[in-house]
């Protein structure tokens, strides 16, 4: 039986256009679909948002690394090369114990749902229990996820206790992963697998070239790491005398909807040849500030025609809030435009606004991984998020001041977790906040979560 919800719906259909319906009537099939948007008039609704809430299409992270969620916020003065040496592999080796893997899991997925992420791309480990036990707390806690078992077996790029053992042990535990994956019970098929080599630095020629045959084999998509910074960036140069982006190809790694983490120091040619491949980035701009030695070119890569989505790099970015990173794609490109050193000009026309980091985390990262998502219109499923910005909320609205727009801004700069009041993904509730049904454990997902409004 179809349900209902009603209320403000805020969107961003377009770069750079917020789309403002007030007081409209959502209703979803049982399948999870939009059926209709329409205004509400005097249909009385299944769960009806009060004036100071409001409506938000559920936002897409489209590079998360799920096992340095224990090590969010740390070590980030070093270099990259250290970061993944010193701290970020000896972390991600810990999760062959599994029962370490499902706490780190029942923690880091609740808490990307409240903060409104209702679809992640995780790179998981080099474990297959641990990452199919990563898609059974995605389909558990109701998150959509795409996921991929980390290839890795490159002797100078990888400890010797942290690497795949031979390049057809890689390729083989990659598809065992991706059989496994897809064999899982999972009614809303929210789960799908990724083919996932680290990035060029940590595999072998073999290992590159196995899962671009896996990728044909299989279909599922790709996902790595694509000219992130100089260091990686100079490593693919000089081991295979072409960019990240055209040896990745000539692996067969390009693909229709290819997700391509960071991308900072990629060329025009380079653009040009994911554009015609369909493949696309996943902008990182928090992360980008402190290990990619430049600024993604947002505003000139979309106007391109690039895909981009909008990434948390969990844990080289700080937050787990993709409305942080909106607000740091913004001030990044700022930068970028007005130029980073005293005396040296910037790229003119690079600024992007609000609504268009906004359409990056959510209809840019659906369009990037090829679902019907973004967008709280018919034939998208209901992926939303309900916001409180009234009194009381961290966004502060002033009711003789602010409209729509000045609103959108301040929801986008100011909110946080706690502003969350319900979360929705395909049609199912999954996160209702502690403020609106008096549960004690404030942020925390309810165990008892329902299909009901």
């Amino acid at each position: 039986m179809p349900t209902t919800v009603s209320g403000t719906i805020l969107q961003t259909p377009e770069p750079g256009i917020l789309q403002v319906l007030e007081d409209h009537l959502v209703t979803i099939g049982d399948d999870g679909v939009i059926v209709s948007v329409v205004p509400r008039g005097a249909v009385a609704a299944d769960r009806s948002l009060d004036s100071d809430e409001v409506l938000i299409p559920g936002m897409i992270d489209t590079h998360v690394h799920a096992p340095q969620w224990p090590q969010l916020g740390t070590a980030l003065d070093l270099p990259l090369e250290v970061w993944l040496n010193n701290h970020t592999f000896p972390l991600e080796a810990r999760f062959a114990d599994l029962a370490f893997a499902n706490s780190v899991w029942a923690s880091m997925v609740p808490s990307l749902l409240g903060n409104g992420t209702t679809t992640a791309v995780y790179f998981a480990s080099i474990h297959e229990p641990a990452t199919v036990a990563l898609a059974e707390a995605c389909i558990k806690f109701g998150q959509r996820a795409f996921i991929g078992r980390v290839a890795m077996d490159h002797p100078d790029g990888t400890p010797e206790w942290y690497r795949d053992t031979s390049p057809s042990e890689s390729v083989d535990a990659s598809l065992r992963s991706i059989e496994a994956l897809r064999s899982m019970e999972d009614p809303l098929h929210l789960v799908q697998p990724m083919i996932t080599p680290r990035f060029i630095p940590a595999c072998s020629d073999a290992v590159l070239e196995g899962m671009g045959e896996l990728a044909d084999a299989t279909g599922a998509l790709v996902q790595t790491h694509c000219s992130e910074g100089d260091w990686e960036h100079g490593y693919v140069l000089d081991r295979h005398g072409c960019s990240d982006s055209e040896s990745l190809n000539g692996f067969g790694l390009i693909r229709q909807h290819t997700v391509l983490a960071h991308g900072t120091h990629l060329s025009g040619s380079d653009r040009e040849l994911l554009i015609a491949k369909g493949a696309g980035v996943a902008h990182c701009p928090l992360s980008n500030a402190y290990f990619s030695n430049a600024v993604f070119p947002a505003r000139t890569s979309l106007e391109s025609g690039l895909r981009v989505g909008l990434g948390t790099d969990i844990a080289g970015g700080s937050s787990a809030s993709l409305l942080v990173q909106c607000q740091q794609a913004v001030t990044s490109s700022r930068m970028l435009e007005d130029g980073l050193v005293p005396g040296v000009s910037g790229v003119e026309q690079s600024r992007i606004d609000i609504p268009t980091a906004f359409w990056l985390a959510t209809v840019g990262g659906a369009d990037l991984l090829g679902i019907p998502a973004g967008l709280l219109e018919p034939g998208r499923v209901f992926d939303a998020v309900a916001l409180h910005i009234g009194e009381g909320s961290t966004v502060g609205v002033w009711d003789d001041i602010d409209d729509w727009d000045r609103i959108f801004e301040k929801l986008v700069r100011r909110s946080s977790p706690t502003d969350i009041i319900d979360v929705w993904v395909q049609g199912k509730h999954v996160v209702r906040s502690p403020g609106a049904d008096k549960v004690a454990n404030e942020g925390q997902l309810r165990s008892d979560t329902s299909d009901s409004f």
